[in-house]
């Protein structure tokens, strides 16, 4: 088996035609690394070039299936990376280069001719929506819960998924609240395919994904390819590129860069907990002068 950092990826023992990808990074709730979209990428196509495997189930190890990006660190610290730019003015299109590879590489799951299945379990959070999004079907145990918090200040979805997977009504409510919704809501919105107990999820999973498996792989492909042109001829590719480069403005524009030096001055955990209390978050002018405030905090 291929060997990555990040995640893991097989065939299951017992069923030769499905192909596990775990998200393998248990101890920090599997967040994203800059390294986690390329194994996810590298993953998928290992098993696309395997003729054995016809589906794949993207599960997380440990508490849950992701937890978005790994920023409890790098949110609290000025860094140079091409999302969290400390220089003024801000190169757009050094973030959009680096964001738009780890959409790409997280598309790869949808690209792929082969089927695949998200199982989630515990929290599909921000980047981790994204991940599960871009697999074909969602398999949930009733209490996961999946959703996009930084909508309310600091990220824009760049898979741009909810609205080709909800519709416009419920995609806006999501978008504009940031509230995460759990399996049972996820079943009756659409969703999801299937809800069930935690304890038969991997039941449940392993029921859809062997169904599928006993369909030849060409049908597979041309069945996915059929269904994604429609997503295609809706204008995927031109709105995640908007929501790839609305992303970078989310955490550079003075909304952004307050969420970021209040992160800095107070704790990460502090700036999400504002963030998703539904507390006024500082804009424009009022943002400025925070800013100001906190840098000079910063400073001493």
């Amino acid at each position: 088996m291929p060997s990555y950092s990040t995640v893991k990826i097989e065939q299951d023992p017992n069923a030769p035609r499905i192909a596990r990808l775990l998200l393998n990074r248990p101890e920090r709730l599997n967040a994203i690394t800059d390294q986690t979209p390329k194994d996810i990428r590298a993953a998928v196509e290992w098993a696309e070039g395997n003729d054995e495997v016809h589906v794949i189930i993207v599960e997380g190890a440990g508490k849950g299936f992701c937890g978005g990006y790994d920023l409890a660190d790098s949110a609290e610290q000025r860094l140079d990376h091409p999302c969290q730019q400390e220089d003024y003015p801000w190169d757009p299109m050094v973030d959009y280069a680096f964001m738009k590879r780890n959409t790409e590489d997280f598309m790869s799951l949808w690209r792929c001719s082969k089927p695949t299945i998200a199982k989630v379990h515990g929290y599909a959070a921000a980047g981790g929506s994204d991940i599960a999004l871009s697999c074909d079907l969602l398999v949930m145990a009733e209490d996961a819960r999946i959703g996009y918090m930084p909508t309310r200040v600091w990220g824009c979805p760049t898979t741009a998924m909810w609205t080709y997977r909800l519709g416009f009504a419920r995609a806006k409510q999501l978008m504009f609240t940031g509230d995460p919704i759990d399996g049972r809501k996820a079943e009756a919105w659409g969703l999801a395919n299937e809800v069930v107990p935690i304890a038969e999820l991997e039941a449940a999973t392993m029921r859809l994904a062997e169904r599928i498996a006993g369909v030849p792989k060409s049908h597979l492909a041309m069945h996915k390819m059929v269904v994604n042109q429609v997503m295609l001829t809706m204008g995927l590719e031109q709105t995640q590129m908007m929501a790839t480069v609305f992303d970078g403005i989310t955490r550079h524009n003075p909304e952004g860069l307050w969420f970021r030096r209040y992160a800095q001055a107070e704790g990460f955990k502090a700036a999400v907990q504002w963030r998703d209390s539904g507390r006024p978050i500082p804009e424009g002018d009022e943002a400025r002068a925070q800013i100001e405030a906190l840098e000079e905090r910063l400073a001493k």
